[in-house]
């Protein structure tokens, strides 16, 4: 069970015990309203700043630390969470007692953690000219290459064009066109923002919770801190369906649906959300998997996702280009069937028992166990464990699921399909 406390001002030290595993985990997640202006500074950061800290500047020294430390790994990246960005540094190692000198391999693993996120290497008060230079390369292949997964472009056009200009709309890997104006300066002002504005919670699992409280105190007593609201949960209005065609040189078109809820998602309704959406799409059993893609053949994939961040859902399939226009028909149809039709306790109680395995997972990582709770922590308010979780969630009923689903319209379509190939008149 998760205890959480505050130590600053918008800091929170939050301890899992973690008793069954070898292995313990340290996370600094960082959390701040995404801003588009500053997107791709804010993507470069994660590259930049896992290549080493002020005490270990180097990356080989820093790999040959971690080595040290029994294959400690440390890894630094960025997500989206609805309007708000999340820069997170966590560390992963053996706990104290397995060391076979009696090292405190807390208070390393702290050190690293900490140093990395409020001590990195500077030259002259800037991030490294050379470093920023590299992973301005690295992320420009990686935004280039987004169009060779065909499936994940078609989802990334989809989003593109369903939250347009809203800020949940930001890239999380920035802008290939903003990416030559990032220098070593737009880093670092970029990073002392976060630093000074951004929410803290430090998650710590397996490991000594009083070496990472002292670690972080003594970090932010040299931070000027002012931290800003957080952006939040948001929705996007609805709309009138609006259709958009690509055409590329493919064999499998890539076809993405995205539904809105139209209202913030109450925390209280997430349990009739998971079981709505497998019911939907989400298993093996649901009506997608079973309806549109094995009886019908309409498509090699189908399946569907709710994010409640930004409460929408996504369908998104595979599909033999002269069927998008029939995938899509029946993905609609069968939408429209459960909301009006009958739900049979036996699709119901096979989607609830695939999500109850899921739950009862959640605790057999720790890596399972921090998303769950950082997800909890996200939310706001009461943080519920994955027991209470699937308590509820026997409790959801078929009219419960009717309920979450009649709430969706459907606002946009993207196809990435073939090019149509020339007529030629005789």
């Amino acid at each position: 069970m998760l205890q959480r406390e505050p130590i600053a001002p918008g800091v929170f030290l939050n301890t899992i015990p973690a008793d069954k595993f070898n292995r313990c985990r340290i996370s600094l997640h960082f959390r701040f309203p995404a801003s588009r202006e500053k997107a791709t500074d804010q993507a470069l950061l994660p590259l930049v700043l896992e290549r080493g800290y002020s005490a270990c500047p180097d990356m080989t020294q820093l790999s040959r630390k971690l080595a040290r430390l029994y294959g400690a790994a440390l890894t630094v990246e960025t997500s989206m969470q609805g309007a708000d960005r999340v820069l997170s540094v966590s560390i992963t190692g053996i706990k104290d007692q397995y060391a076979l000198s009696g090292e405190n391999l807390t208070a390393e693993y702290a050190a690293i953690a900490f140093g990395v996120a409020f001590a990195p290497y500077f030259e002259n008060g800037l991030f490294s000219k050379e470093a920023v230079e590299i992973e301005k390369a690295t992320l420009a292949r990686q935004l280039e290459s987004e169009v060779n997964d065909k499936r994940l472009y078609c989802v990334r056009q989809a989003r593109r064009k369903f939250f347009g200009d809203s800020p949940a709309g930001v890239e999380r890997d920035g802008y290939l066109a903003n990416l030559p104006a990032v220098t070593p300066e737009t880093l670092t002002a970029a990073y002392w923002q976060i630093l000074k504005t951004a929410q803290l919670d430090i998650i710590c699992l397996g490991a000594d919770a009083e070496a990472v409280r002292h670690a972080a105190l003594e970090k932010l007593a040299a931070v000027e801190r002012q931290p800003a609201p957080l952006a939040g949960y948001l929705f996007m209005p609805a709309r009138p369906a609006q259709h958009f065609r690509e055409e590329m040189d493919l064999v499998q078109a890539k076809l993405c649906m995205m539904f809105t809820w139209d209202q913030c998602v109450d925390p209280a309704q997430l349990n009739a959300f998971r079981l709505a959406m497998s019911v939907f799409g989400g298993s093996t059993t649901s009506r997608l998997f079973l309806n549109v893609r094995e009886k019908q053949s309409l498509c090699y994939y189908c399946g569907s996702r709710f994010v409640s961040p930004t409460a929408f859902m996504m369908v998104d399939s595979g599909v033999e280009p002269a069927n998008a226009d029939r995938a899509e028909a029946a993905i609609l149809k069968e939408l429209q069937d459960l909301v009006d039709g009958p739900i049979t306790p036996e699709e119901l109680e096979n989607s609830r028992r695939s999500l109850l395995s899921g739950l009862s997972s959640v605790g057999d990582s720790l890596a399972g166990l921090e998303n769950w709770y950082y997800t909890e922590i996200l939310r706001g308010g009461q943080v519920h464990t994955p027991e209470q979780a699937a308590e509820d969630l026997n409790r959801v009923t078929a009219e419960d699921v009717r309920r979450i689903l009649a709430g969706f319209s459907h606002s946009v379509s993207y196809l990435v399909t073939k090019k149509e190939e020339p007529t030629h008149a005789e």
